[in-house]
């Protein structure tokens, strides 16, 4: 089936990637215009759109795909069905209804529908997510799914394991959807209505680790966040240090001290403690927090957030 492509994120990118191998090779890949980023604030293309450019795809870069021209370059590039997977555009009428839309989403809907699915479930302490592709629809992720598929969440996950996974197989799972498409109509089931929960997208106050909360909801915190977002404790001269690879302990020093345990750092939280494998220092890159200890010692006990 010839298809069309609508994307923006990394986790896009590699299902991109997986369906331009196969027989359903998108005629054109959708996806934001290139924009600022990083600290030098040099302009890059959206990781989806990179991807096209690797991939040699037809690429449109559109800031709304709703508005009437491209919609109307959509509806006619011959495909016989689109997909959508972490675009980051709510697609309106006429293109809703124009083409059968599947979308790829990391969670085992009616549960974590919206931004942040992946984040959330691993906040959550979920043991259990997965994939769905689904016929998207007005609604928030509300549409009916053709085929899912689970994936545990393992205790030492983070947001770039997990993500990894779920896109491997959502790549696999969009390929049989497709497959089975070429056949003919899909099987959708709707959605149930109890279970289902909002994955909203991550602000910026969630990144700062509190150690007064208890160590196990921090380490999934952090581990929700890292590496792509990103957590930190700001500490007492303002200054912010990253953490990663947390492991919660059952204690450890007082709530917001940081301890040196065996060669380790130990930060203490108000329930437990939590080692923290590796710290980024301001201005630095991330290195393992053994070396941060050798070089520079204890960091300054972290400010209480107000």
């Amino acid at each position: 089936m010839r298809t069309l492509y609508l994307g923006t994120s990394e986790f896009a990118a590699v299902i991109l990637r997986r369906l331009a191998a196969g027989p359903h090779r998108p005629a054109l890949v959708v996806a934001p215009p290139d924009r600022r980023r990083g600290r030098g604030r040099k302009l890059s293309p959206p990781p989806v759109a990179a991807m096209a450019a690797e991939l040699d795809l037809d690429l449109l870069q559109a800031p709304d795909v709703n508005d009437p021209a491209v919609t109307e370059r959509l509806l006619g590039a011959g495909a016989e069905a689109g997909v959508v997977c972490a675009f980051g555009q709510i697609v309106r009428e006429p293109l809703l209804s124009g083409l059968e839309l599947l979308n790829v989403h990391p969670s085992l809907l009616p549960r974590w529908r919206g931004a942040a699915p992946i984040e959330r479930a691993i906040m959550a302490g979920d043991e259990t997510t997965g994939v769905c592709v689904m016929r998207l629809e007005a609604g928030l992720d509300s549409g009916p799914v053709a085929i899912r598929r689970e994936e545990p969440i393992g205790p030492r996950d983070d947001y770039g394991s997990l993500s990894g996974r779920l896109a491997e197989a959502g790549g696999e799972l969009l390929v049989e959807a497709l497959d089975r498409r070429a056949d003919g109509p899909l099987d959708y089931s709707d959605q149930p209505e109890e279970g289902v929960t909002y994955a909203e997208k991550i602000e910026p106050a969630e990144r700062r680790v509190d150690p007064w909360s208890g160590a196990e909801h921090e380490a999934l915190r952090i581990r929700a966040l890292t590496p792509h977002v990103g957590a930190f404790v700001v500490l007492g001269d303002e200054s912010r240090l990253g953490l990663r690879d947390p492991e919660p302990l059952g204690a450890g020093p007082a709530a917001g001290e940081f301890a040196a345990v065996d060669d380790g750092l130990v930060l203490g939280c108000g329930e437990g403690a939590l080692r923290i494998g590796s710290v980024q220092p301001p201005g630095g890159r991330w290195i393992p927090a053994a070396d941060f200890l050798r070089g520079r010692g204890l960091p300054a006990p972290v400010a209480r957030p107000r």
